[in-house]
């Protein structure tokens, strides 16, 4: 089925096993803000980076331009042998589509603009405000729910929000294994 998820065109199926919900998608690629962080807990990092990304989308750009915001905001992770996550975290953001051919430049010097091709995804999805032990949690699900029988890269993941903070309720957030 080819639907629209918040602003990308994707491919999505949707299967059950053990109790775990996942999806198969496929994401066009196109231009990301990124902003890359070290030495920090995930919970930490993730925040200043999203901070910053927010910035820019906002004004804080060579031409001033709020750019308005796509979600989901993605952070890619990199976990250890035991499922815990490194001390280092990618946060992309999707440039919107009407500033896609020549996205404006940040004056953040931290923030990097990044050509992504498409990716297909296993995604599963999960509420509340989300902190590193949830992603942790359901990428743990995702995992054991796809078993050997699927092929994916098992060096990084996704961890996604796609809501404000200031929204208590119907919170969404996924965790996304990339297909190899």
């Amino acid at each position: 089925m080819l639907v629209s998820v918040r602003g990308f065109i994707c491919l999505m199926i949707v299967f059950y096993q053990d109790e775990v919900s996942y999806e198969e998608r496929t994401y066009e690629g196109g231009k990301f803000a990124t902003v890359e962080l070290t030495e920090k807990p995930f919970d930490e990092a993730r925040n200043e980076a999203v901070l910053k990304l927010l910035k820019y989308v906002g004004g804080s750009n060579d031409q001033g331009a709020g750019m308005g915001i796509m979600a989901p905001i993605c952070t890619t992770v990199f976990p250890e042998d035991d499922g815990s996550l490194q001390r280092k975290v990618k946060v992309l953001l999707r440039i919107p589509s009407q500033f896609q051919t020549s996205p404006p430049s940040p004056t953040d010097e931290s923030i990097r603009m990044e050509e992504l091709e498409e990716i297909s995804v296993y995604s599963t999805q999960f509420g509340g405000y989300a902190k590193e032990a949830d992603y942790v949690n359901y990428a743990a699900k995702l995992t054991s729910a796809l078993g050997d029988k699927e092929a994916y890269h098992k060096d990084f993941y996704f961890c996604n929000g796609y809501d404000p903070p200031m929204k208590p309720y119907g919170r969404r957030n996924e965790v996304w294994l990339v297909k190899k």
